[in-house]
């Protein structure tokens, strides 16, 4: 076996490698959403969209993932008030397309963002607004 033989076969085997992990990059896209950050700009949370999921990342990690928009953004919109009633200032930015799916998502259960957020942290006053809405 000669020394070039063995070059090429470990170039060919660099180039499959190689169009293996574009194709993966490719096949998976991830699609930024929403963030959370600090005064110091540090990313504290952030939402991604990624095969048709809703992934929450939070200090580094995967925290979930989940079919709905709504239950995401409201999470994140928690977090960030938590943050700031601890004293941090801090900042959250999300797409239009998040905000409009979280949106839909609430009017198709009969409520509007605020109640689904209210109800999903289960606040009394959050139940007594469903309950009243439910009613009428």
């Amino acid at each position: 076996m000669s020394i070039t033989s063995k070059a090429r076969r470990d170039a060919k085997r660099r180039q499959e490698k190689r169009q293996e992990n574009q194709a993966a990059a490719k096949a998976s896209p991830i699609e930024p959403h929403a963030e959370l950050r600090d005064q110091a700009r540090k990313l504290l949370a952030g939402v991604v969209r990624r095969d048709g999921q809703w992934v929450l990342g939070m200090d580094g990690r995967i925290a979930g993932e989940s079919d709905s928009a709504a239950r995401v953004l409201a999470l994140i919109m928690q977090a960030a008030e938590l943050h700031e009633r601890q004293g941090t200032p801090v900042r959250l930015v999300y797409s239009d397309a998040l905000k409009d799916a979280a949106h839909a998502e609430a009017r198709s259960e009969g409520l509007d963002f605020e109640q689904y957020k209210a109800r999903l942290a289960g606040t009394p006053a959050a139940a007594a607004a469903v309950g009243g809405d439910a009613a009428a």
